[in-house]
């Protein structure tokens, strides 16, 4: 039973925290928060040792009467990894903390690639990432999008990419964030930065995929639309490897599963906790071949996909488990995953 530390108990973290409490191999030392709101009160409420990220605010814990075991200086040397689901940028920051105390850390999709040692995908870098110290685990777009890259790439030989990004204006529970009425370029300068985060995990794709992306009012979820120009393939090999490729679901808009929404209730009626898709979810009327470039579209839960990521990556950089489709089978089932 490894023990592992989350840093950071908001929208990921939480994931993270009962992703970690279902495997067989794995237990949650503790997690941190910087302020004692809802999250912090509920994290007690489920068991979790809650310890103060910042160590002054310790006091503001203590006044609102929500339990704390002390501050994350108290509970560091136990851990034999955190995982950081920190706000984008905070991460990189608290390398310096996870280095001089000699942990190993995992950091989340907001950070940049430079910081670390390598990038994770559990299709992709497993075996790079096997027993680093210091790693990524990518954004949600960038997981899904190696993901189907990975499906594709089975059955063909990828000559290039080119995907656009339809990405959520927020989480649902953000108000602070928008549009509330518009499309937003995301960046206004073409190709955006998502190519680029997905060779960080595939490099042999340098040069070879280009994105664009765009903000739209809505919270549930990111949709990609995929182009891939391949050696030569058809659409009954794509659609037989995404079946075989871990984490990659297909549905029908012909069932009802004809939008993000849609899509969304399916996860409420699998009985999903906080309504979550770990899955990648491709509508299956969308893959099409022609002349030998793979067309499909695809529907990302961005607060969710990322999560089973965490457990291999942990299981990886510990050296726990030495072959990746068995770790991720061991995580889709602790999970409950469809695939």
């Amino acid at each position: 039973m490894v023990k592992v530390l989350i840093n950071g108990y908001g929208s990921i973290g939480k994931r993270v925290a009962d992703a970690v409490a279902m495997q067989k191999d794995m237990e949650v030392l503790g997690v941190t928060k910087t302020k004692p709101d809802f999250e912090a009160r509920l994290a007690v409420e489920k068991g979790y040792k809650l310890y103060a990220a910042i160590p002054e605010r310790k006091p503001l814990f203590e006044e609102k009467g929500i339990e704390i075991e002390g501050t994350i200086f108290d509970v560091i040397e136990e851990a034999d990894i955190v995982v950081d689901c920190t706000p984008g940028g905070v991460g990189k920051d608290n390398l310096k903390m996870y280095k001089e105390y000699k942990v190993k850390a995992i950091l989340q999709g907001g950070e940049k690639a430079q910081y670390v040692e390598d990038n994770f995908n559990a299709l992709w870098s497993y075996d790079r990432c096997y027993g680093k110290d210091y790693i990524r685990v990518v954004s949600c777009n960038t997981t899904g999008l190696c993901r189907i890259l990975y499906a594709i790439n089975s059955v063909t030989d990828i000559v290039k990419v080119r995907a656009v990004l339809v990405r959520r204006g927020a989480d649902p529970n953000d108000v602070k964030k928008g549009p509330i009425n518009g499309i937003v370029p995301n960046p206004p300068t073409l190709p955006s930065h998502h190519g680029p985060d997905v060779v960080s995990v595939i490099p042999e794709l340098e040069g070879k995929i280009f994105t664009s992306a765009v903000v739209v009012p809505t919270t549930l979820m990111h949709m990609h639309i995929i182009m891939v120009e391949t050696t030569g393939t058809t659409r009954d090999n794509i659609i037989e490897s995404i079946e075989k490729t871990p984490r990659i679901i297909t549905v029908s808009a012909e069932e009802g599963l004809n939008s993000t929404a849609a899509i969304i209730e399916f996860a409420r009626d699998l009985g999903r906790m906080r309504y979550d898709l770990n899955e990648i979810a491709v509508w299956e009327e969308s893959i099409n071949v022609v002349d030998n470039e793979v067309f499909l579209m695809q529907a990302i839960h961005q607060e969710s996909d990322v999560i089973p990521e965490n457990i291999d990556c942990i299981r990886s950089m510990l050296e726990m488990v030495d072959d990746k489709m068995k770790s991720i089978e061991m995580t889709n089932k602790a999970m409950g995953l469809l695939k």
